[in-house]
């Protein structure tokens, strides 16, 4: 069945057929749409599901936390402060291996004061032991909430997964969107089953234990160990639900017209369409030009962006977030992939869409027209400024 649909909706439409037990709730611009839709869900009995209106994020990732402490499957939703204000949680979460499932609607971060939407909150949790993962379109922010418990619930990876989508952008912007038959997400995604870290009276453990110099150290190696090889898993988690439902996302990287290209732009999320716009346009007019899409930014997509990289001329990393005091996130992510190989690509940083500022067809040409000059390029550039600053 197909609907038209917000990516709001979208994620709650994903949510419904993943079937969580628990859904904590905490509202938040500009992802409060989607919680409130599962919430109708809940009361008009589509979704058979405890809805828990807690009184804060903390609270919201603290209680997901005690579901799936006793193998239950959960969900919460978060953006911006919200998050930030769970951020005592998620190492709490990813260190105790709880599968659980977030959306988080990405927008800027105070001060100023602004809702809507860049990449700095989720940026700066990278190192929190979540798997991030960034959709570029309501139908994939749909998808991705179903293969993210697949994934997460994998007894091989075992991690919380955070489902990022553009604020306003993607959040509240409608679409066409199949919405997948229940009966074959039942098959696609069986019920959780977790054994080893679930609280049980009749076998109890403890969660969320100290460990002193003497074992710390071991814990955080097997929990990077198990990240790292959750490529594996997603991989395999992206094809079968393409077999099942025919939408292949490629794993952890997308790309458009990279085969031949000789200047590539790196992006994550909805930026991605347009410059899928402008390159049609630059290649009816003879410029080999593409795009590398980052799905997943943890774990880090290494060999995938080498393998597209490794015979470009040039690429630039649009960053809409910046690592105050050296550069943006992803450009830094980006260039430690390259460091290993043999007539790396020159690279260069493109900062831009930051408190919700438009990323334009023409602020996209005007960047290849750079990459493609023989002219200096800073290695840090600023899109459409309006001032002096």
């Amino acid at each position: 069945m197909k609907k038209f649909i917000s990516g709001n909706d979208a994620v709650a439409e994903g949510v419904r057929l993943a079937k969580p037990h628990v859904i904590s709730a905490y509202p938040i611009t500009p992802q409060t749409i989607a919680v409130e839709r599962l919430s109708e869900m809940v009361e008009d009995g589509s979704l058979k599901a405890e809805y828990m209106h807690v009184e804060s994020e903390h609270s919201a990732l603290a209680a997901a936390m005690g579901v799936s402490s006793v193998g239950a499957r959960a969900f919460t939703a978060t953006s911006s402060q919200g998050l930030l204000y769970m951020s005592e949680c998620l190492p709490y979460a990813s260190g105790a291996r709880m599968p659980i499932v977030m959306m988080n609607a990405n927008r800027a971060l105070a001060t100023p004061w602004n809702i809507y939407g860049d990449q700095m909150d989720s940026m700066a949790v990278l190192n929190a032991g979540w798997i991030q993962v960034y959709v570029e379109d309501a139908q994939e922010a749909l998808d991705m909430m179903i293969q993210a418990y697949k994934i997460a619930e994998h007894p091989q990876v075992l991690a919380p997964m955070m489902v990022n989508l553009d604020g306003f952008v993607l959040t509240h912007t409608y679409e066409l969107v199949d919405i997948p038959e229940q009966t074959k997400v039942d098959e696609f995604l069986p019920p959780i089953q977790l054994s080893k870290q679930i609280m049980d009276v009749n076998d109890p453990k403890s969660l969320c234990i100290s460990a002193g110099n003497d074992f710390n150290m071991e814990f955080k190696i097997k929990q990077e160990k198990d990240l790292q090889a959750s490529r594996k898993i997603i991989n395999e988690v992206d094809k079968s639900f393409g077999d099942m439902f025919g939408r292949y996302y490629n794993g952890m990287i997308d790309t458009y017209m990279c085969e031949d290209a000789d200047y590539v732009l790196v992006t994550t999320g909805s930026v991605t369409g347009t410059v899928r716009i402008v390159i049609d346009k630059m290649r009816a007019e003879g410029h080999k030009v593409g795009v590398l899409k980052l799905r997943y930014v943890r774990p880090f997509p290494v060999q995938e962006v080498r393998d597209v990289l490794k015979n470009v001329k040039k690429i630039g990393i649009i960053d809409k977030n910046i690592s105050f005091g050296y550069e943006g996130t992803m450009f830094t992510n980006v260039n430690s992939a390259l460091l290993d190989m043999d007539n790396a690509p020159k690279s260069y940083n493109f900062i831009g869409g930051l408190g919700g500022r438009d990323i334009t067809k023409e602020n996209i040409t005007e960047v290849y027209e750079k990459l493609m000059s023989d002219e200096p390029i800073d290695k840090v550039n600023y899109m459409n400024v309006r001032c002096d600053v």
